[in-house]
């Protein structure tokens, strides 16, 4: 059984939560702000934050930026929830590290259905999924696990996606819209200049100089590539 934190200042809408995903086979835990969230999350034991944005005090932006500096949580899937349906919210939202993103009001069928493709995602893929190695980079499929010459490197959901991605095709440029549909679906795509974000977060991680990258070229005007 999984087990959801939802972290939302309503309570109408996390007893509304608790009762909906708890009937389909998922634990639910409730906190009210983004400090008794973030104390929750220090204990361990969950496997999905669904996070409401406009709280007072600490916002969602500010938690989700705390729930990604922290090597505990920093694998963390998150699903963010806002009363704003603008674009640039999402986008800032998705920039930040979020799995997903979904305005109120929402349906919960389609809240769980978000949920469940998040947790395969993180899942990742069968044990058979060989290892990949280019330009000195390791990506473990099957434990979402990355090395650089030997190193360990936390990555984000999304950052492995993009990474793994980029490894597989090592020595072939992938477009910047094909980047983001192969790693994360079509919806993804459209978002195209959230792509550099998650590059720049990427090579920082993995030591890459950013002025002149070794690991991820950028290919002017088409997209990215991880030499062979």
């Amino acid at each position: 059984m999984h087990t959801v934190l939802v972290i939302d200042d309503d309570p109408g809408l996390s007893e509304l939560l608790v009762e909906y995903l708890g009937g389909r086979g998922f634990a639910v835990e409730r906190a009210g702000d983004g400090p008794a969230g973030l104390d929750r999350l220090g204990r361990g034991g969950i496997d999905i934050v669904v996070l409401d944005v406009m709280m007072p005090g600490m916002d969602g932006f500010e938690v989700l930026t705390a729930i990604r500096r922290s090597p505990a949580t920093a694998h963390l899937p998150v699903v963010m929830l806002t009363a704003r349906g603008d674009d640039t919210d999402r986008i800032v939202g998705l920039e930040m590290g979020a799995d997903d993103y979904l305005p109120k009001p929402f349906n919960p069928r389609e809240l769980l259905a978000r949920i469940r493709a998040v947790l395969r995602r993180a899942e990742g893929p069968a044990p058979t999924d060989p290892v990949l190695h280019a330009a000195g980079i390791e990506v473990d499929p099957a434990r979402r696990e990355v090395r650089v010459d030997g190193r360990p490197v936390e990555l984000t959901t999304t950052e492995f996606d993009i990474l793994r991605v980029l490894v597989a095709a090592a020595g072939r440029v992938v477009p910047r819209d094909r980047l983001m549909e192969q790693a994360r679906g079509e919806e993804w795509a459209a978002f195209e200049r959230s792509v550099d974000v998650h590059v720049s977060h990427l090579r920082r991680k993995l030591g890459d100089d950013p002025r002149r990258p070794t690991l991820i070229k950028t290919i002017r005007g088409v997209g990215y590539m991880v030499p062979a």
